[in-house]
């Protein structure tokens, strides 16, 4: 018995499977991304309450919330 011509691929499916050859994990990096992210703006709140509080905070403490909130917030926006 011969074999059977492969059926085409339906166009749809086939651009969905290229797409995350070239981007895998992706849904999995962007919920990453979004945890971290919300996690940074969860601490800096946190700092701003406990200064409105008129409680003390070490400046590095601002500054290491800071940027993750700019590291983890500028991965979601560039992870598309």
């Amino acid at each position: 018995m011969p074999p059977s011509s492969p059926r085409p691929l339906d166009p749809e499916l086939r651009a969905r499977l290229l797409e995350e050859a070239r981007t895998p994990w992706r849904g999995l990096r962007r919920a990453a991304w979004l945890a971290f992210t919300a996690s940074a703006l969860i601490g800096l709140a946190t700092m701003a309450m406990r200064l409105a509080a008129g409680g003390e905070l070490a400046s590095g403490d601002l500054l290491i919330q800071s940027g993750a909130l700019l590291l983890f917030g500028l991965l979601l926006w560039r992870d598309h």
